[in-house]
């Protein structure tokens, strides 16, 4: 339930930052109420990511280890060694929300 939870937050963020580039690359394309949507959507959603980094990140210093990642976010896990571009051990919401958007963009 867990994985299936983090792999929809995942692929809803990646949805959103695929939408938001689209939508900064034709902005004329969207109505100020469609934008409104969009916004309030990407917002709602980032929340859910910080919220379950904050779940995940039981020693609360803004750093996620592997072991932290493994029980909290196994989609994260999954892709740790891409995330950790610094090999420093541990991945911020920063670099995760990165690699969400640089692999939305690839898609």
């Amino acid at each position: 339930m867990k994985q299936s939870i983090a792999a929809l937050v995942l692929c809803i963020v990646a949805a959103t930052a695929s939408i938001s580039a689209h939508a900064q690359s034709a902005p004329n394309a969207a109505t100020p109420a469609a934008s409104g949507m969009n916004g309030a959507r990407i917002e709602r959603m980032l929340a859910q990511v910080q919220s379950r980094f904050a779940a995940a990140n039981t020693t609360h210093d803004g750093k996620l280890t592997r072991d932290q990642a493994q029980a909290g976010m196994p989609r994260v896990a999954q892709h740790f060694d891409e995330i950790d571009t610094q090999h420093a051990g541990f991945v911020t919401l920063a670099q995760i929300e990165d690699f969400m958007r640089t692999r939305a963009a690839a898609r």
